[in-house]
């Protein structure tokens, strides 16, 4: 039905149009590729400031000058291009992961292992803790949205085409995914959850605001920005969940191993995402040609 609203109102089909080249519809494929690339952020970014013991001061650094980069092509870029959003996503979570990390560990023994004293150059953490950090970056959050309801513009992903609706967007997500790795750390280290216990919590919420996207009176676009939070804690616990060790209730697999298959998981599904744009975009498909044919 929309499809033809589309095609007899040309406005509305020129606007749209031009939106699906620059987002991507959330489909279960969306959700898919998130989870998979906050899970590789979290295995990524311990990588780095753990296992590589750069530390979480020195790697968020890097990994937000990174983040400037691959926003600067996606904001630049006049299309939807799945491996331009996606790698926005994946440093986001990246980032995220250490930035969490920064504001609310230290280097105390309840953070670092194997007798370690300090983690990389640089200070070591503020030390706030989950709650506190959580408290912060849900007000930073809040006012990233309160400045976004002042503007007029749309909170729908569909529907931004601005240059200063994307930057919204974008700093709503970068805060999100931090975040969600303080929400995923504090259920995976403090609750008692553990890791699988944490990741079937978050799970269950998100199967709740599955069933709540029947109810007319929610707003869908409340559920997404609250679903689109609670991936990140789901990857963050998920991730650890693979890469800690097994006497902490993980796997060990190790955040080198994990995050090898997890970047070709992600990078498996960029292709599906290209492939699968470019075919719903060229024009005189078999799937637009019924359409057509119900318009006239």
């Amino acid at each position: 039905m929309e499809q033809r609203d589309m095609l007899t109102d040309p406005d509305r089909a020129s606007t749209t149009k031009s939106v699906m080249k620059k987002l991507p519809e959330v489909t279960l494929a969306f959700w898919i590729m998130k989870i998979a690339a906050t899970t590789l952020g979290e295995t990524a970014g311990d990588l780095f400031a753990q296992t590589l013991k750069l530390g979480y001061f020195l790697t968020t650094v890097a990994l937000f000058l990174i983040f400037g980069v691959t926003l600067v092509v996606q904001l630049r870029s006049n299309h939807y291009n799945p491996f331009f959003y996606w790698t926005v996503i994946l440093s986001t979570s990246m980032a995220g992961t250490t930035m969490s990390d920064f504001m609310n560990r230290d280097a105390s023994t309840k953070y670092l292992s194997n007798g370690a004293t300090s983690l990389g150059w640089g200070p070591q953490g503020l030390g706030l803790g989950y709650p506190t950090g959580a408290a912060i970056l849900i007000s930073i959050l809040l006012v990233i949205f309160a400045v976004w309801k002042v503007t007029g513009m749309t909170f729908q992903i569909r529907d931004i085409v601005t240059f200063r609706g994307e930057a919204l967007f974008w700093s709503a997500i970068l805060v999100s995914n931090t975040l969600g790795t303080s929400m995923g750390d504090f259920l995976s280290d403090s609750s008692g959850l553990g890791y699988a216990g944490g990741a079937l919590l978050v799970t269950g919420a998100l199967a709740v605001l599955a069933v709540l996207m029947k109810v007319p009176v929610v707003p869908n676009v409340l559920l997404f920005w609250i679903a689109f939070v609670l991936t990140r804690p789901l990857g963050a616990t998920a991730g650890d969940f693979l890469t800690k060790p097994v006497a902490k209730g993980g796997l060990n697999l190790g955040t080198a191993g994990s995050s090898a298959v997890l970047l070709a998981v992600l990078l498996g599904l960029m292709v599906y995402a290209q492939v699968r744009e470019r075919r719903t975009t060229t024009p005189h498909t078999k799937e637009r040609g019924p359409v057509t044919q119900q318009a006239d």
